[in-house]
């Protein structure tokens, strides 16, 4: 999948960092910031988000970045201590659609808005994949098996994260049931495919590749609105008839009341970022694109998206509330 920048994102991107001053001086209470990554160390959020890092100290990071992963509790340990951290700058967090599942399904009393967005930095569209023992090889095949075999159809998740929200998609595009089965993580969901503990769950398209062309792994569906470069054969959702585009829209965040000079400082260092060619190109050979959207914009894709996910979590009877 070629990496892009949508017009909007890389106009204001360029008018960052060719058109604009740079950013006021800003003193830091310390030399190195922590980038909390709140999953364990290996797995695709912790390997982009040490892209980013790498591509931030390369364009001049003071204080430089650097990743710390705080996995457990699906995401949620890591969030909480952002959450805590002083609004210094010393602290940035890594963050992406997760922090709305874990909301609305009721994991956590806080949403997007307990932070202050600083940039949403990349996208990474949804596969489907399967253990080589799955009676199925699309969806049309595993809509058939799940609708003859109630309830027998297992997938694997992190309960209230992006994982999570994606299989509920799929379930109700396709009109199914499934026996969704919770891991703390991606690492554990893997493993529990390719042993065929599991039949599906969500996988990145590096991981995908990987797998598949060692004919470890099925792959059933891209949940994207066109193909994968580097999966031309393997279906879009809306090729075998469903209508899903489902994404994990990485960036980061700091935490509230940090002041408006480091606002500033850091929306102009991830414009950096973001227009950097080998961030780009690095980004692209994990299977991500960068999709760059800072400040106000990304303040007003988390509403949005909040709006849109809400309303899911609702209809599929999971929001925090439901009885």
């Amino acid at each position: 999948m070629k990496a892009k920048l949508c017009l909007t994102a890389l106009a204001a991107g360029v008018a960052l960092t060719a058109l604009a001053p740079a950013a006021k001086a800003v003193e830091f209470p310390c030399s190195t910031a922590r980038l909390i990554v709140p999953w364990g160390a290996g797995g695709e959020t912790d390997i982009l988000f040490r892209i980013v890092a790498d591509a931030a100290n390369r364009n001049g990071a003071d204080p430089s970045l650097q990743v710390v992963t705080i996995g457990g509790q699906g995401g949620i340990k890591g969030t909480l201590q952002a959450l805590e951290a002083k609004p210094d700058g010393c602290t940035v967090f890594a963050t992406f659609q997760h922090i709305l599942a874990s909301n609305l399904t009721g994991r956590i009393d806080f949403t997007w808005d307990a932070f202050t967005p600083i940039a949403r930095l990349t996208q990474t569209a949804s596969i489907i994949g399967a253990g080589t023992d799955a009676p199925f090889d699309d969806y049309p095949g595993m809509q058939k098996w799940a609708k003859d075999n109630p309830g027998e159809l297992l997938a694997g998740g992190t309960l209230g994260s992006t994982s999570h929200f994606s299989l509920l998609l799929v379930q109700d595009a396709l009109g199914i049931d499934m026996n969704i089965i919770s891991y703390d993580g991606t690492a554990d969901r893997m493993k529990a495919m390719l042993a065929n503990t599991i039949h599906i769950g969500q996988v990145s398209e590096a991981t995908a590749a990987k797998h598949a062309a060692a004919d470890r792994m099925k792959l059933i569906a891209l949940n994207y609105n066109k193909r994968s470069e580097v999966l031309p054969d393997l279906k879009t959702a809306r090729e075998q008839g469903f209508d899903l585009d489902i994404t994990s829209d990485r960036g980061i965040v700091l935490p509230k009341g940090v002041s408006r000079e480091v606002v500033d400082y850091y929306i102009d260092l991830m414009g950096k970022v973001a227009n950097d060619p080998e961030f780009i190109e690095d980004i692209e050979t994990k299977g991500s694109y960068v999709s760059y959207v800072s400040g106000d914009e990304y303040t007003q894709w988390w509403k949005d998206t909040n709006e849109r996910w809400e309303a899911i979590a609702r209809r599929l009877g999971v929001y925090r509330d439901a009885s």
